[in-house]
Formats: C-alpha cells, sequence, structure tokens
C-alpha cells in the first residue's frame, strides 16, 4: 500500500517550478496523481496529490522542504477518507453578477445551509463586455444532499440579489 499526501504549494511565480516540484516527487519515488495550480496576483499556487512507497516517503518530505531555499513553500498532508457520502447527487453550478464585497461568503452561506459540500471551486473578477463595471463569475463542482433539490438550491442562490445569474445542473457522474 503506498501513502497517499495532499500537497500545497505557493511561491513567486516563475519559468521551472513545476518541473522542480515534479523531478523532486519523481526522483523520490512519488507519482503525480491530480493537480489544480494557478498563477494568482503573481504567485504561483497549487494543491496536488502524490503517491508513494511508505519508505519513500520521509525522503520526500526531506527534498520538499528544501524547496524552500527556491521560495517555494510546500505544505504536506495525509489524504482524507475518499469516500463519497451515498445520499448524495453532484452537481455544477456557474455564478455571474455585478461583484460586491461578501459575495462569495453569501454564496457560501447558502450552500452550507443547505449542507451542500464544495467540491472544487474557481472563481474571478474581470470587466463586463458592455459597461466595463465588475464582474464576478464562478464555476463550482457541488455535492448535494439527496433531500435537497436543485431547484430550491437555485431559487436560494437567485435570491441573493436580482443582477445574479445562476445555472445549476445535475451531474450524470
Amino acid at each position: 500500500m503506498r501513502d497517499a499526501l495532499v500537497l500545497t504549494v505557493v511561491g513567486p511565480d516563475r519559468t521551472g517550478l513545476v518541473e522542480a516540484l515534479a523531478d523532486q516527487i519523481s526522483s523520490a519515488g512519488g507519482n503525480w496523481e491530480a493537480s489544480h495550480m494557478a498563477r494568482l496576483a503573481g504567485q504561483f499556487a497549487g494543491i496536488l496529490l502524490v503517491t508513494i512507497a511508505p519508505e519513500a516517503t520521509d525522503g520526500l518530505l526531506a527534498a520538499l522542504r528544501a524547496m524552500d531555499a527556491h521560495g517555494l513553500v510546500v505544505t504536506v498532508r495525509p489524504a482524507g477518507d475518499a469516500a463519497t457520502p451515498a445520499a448524495t447527487q453532484l452537481a455544477f453550478l456557474e455564478l455571474t453578477g455585478d461583484d460586491r464585497v461578501g459575495l462569495v461568503r453569501d454564496v457560501a452561506r447558502v450552500l452550507a445551509g443547505r449542507g451542500v459540500n464544495v467540491e472544487e471551486l474557481e472563481s474571478e473578477v474581470h470587466s463586463a463586455p458592455m459597461s466595463g463595471e465588475a464582474l464576478f463569475t464562478a464555476r463550482a463542482v457541488l455535492r448535494v444532499p439527496a433531500e435537497h433539490g436543485l431547484a430550491a438550491l437555485q431559487a436560494d442562490l437567485e435570491a441573493l440579489g436580482g443582477e445574479l445569474m445562476v445555472d445549476l445542473a445535475a451531474s450524470d457522474e
């Protein structure tokens, strides 16, 4: 059985960071399983899943700590239980609206209030095509409890403001 580790990485963006990280993982005998990475405000940020033989884990951890000298801060946590709650459905959310302070908090409050787990979230603020006003967009993968209908969740999200457009669709999994 292999150890499964979740790594978070943050540091000033520069060419070669992913290669340096991948080299350390591969050299230690680790396998890069999955990742999400992005450049945000000049910083490189990512999260990834690595599997490795238990006897090689300490060597990988030492190599990752050494990356601090290159400005890349790496934190490591053991992967949690990957079991998916049985009575849930996967849903995709696309949300667009005028940007305002507290919008993400308000959306997150609606989701949490209905017991919805956010599995993935991407968001950005950009200029609206015609007006140039700040426009917030978000895309999310959600795990929705079976007892909560998507129509009710969509109505709750739309109630946050008349300017908010919400598209919520169930997945076939």
